[in-house]
């Protein structure tokens, strides 16, 4: 077995390091755990899932076809009704 010594400092930043990213994995795994319902995007998250302009994003608030919770000037949407709009809006074809 060969032995390696490192500078303390340097076994410092390594560790502070591996701290870091183990925070960051607990975060990600609570994230995950986190049912959709309880997600919220905001516009320009909608906006990049849908692949649709901001216009029409607006449009579809405006005619009442996806719902929304505003503060000030800031627009949320649940992720679970996102999901249910794509849903709604799903077009079977036969035979499939």
């Amino acid at each position: 077995m060969d032995v390696i010594t490192i500078e303390s400092g340097a076994f410092k930043q390594i560790m502070d390091k591996l701290q870091s990213l183990d925070n960051n994995f607990l975060e990600l795994k609570m994230e995950a755990a986190t049912p959709l319902s309880e997600k919220w995007l905001d516009n320009q998250d909608v906006i990049l899932l849908l692949k649709i302009s901001k216009r029409t994003l607006q449009s579809y608030r405006d005619t009442n076809k996806i719902p929304y919770s505003q503060i000030g000037h800031k627009i949320y949407y649940r992720a679970s009704d996102v999901e249910k709009f794509l849903k709604k809006n799903y077009n079977k074809i036969r035979n499939y």
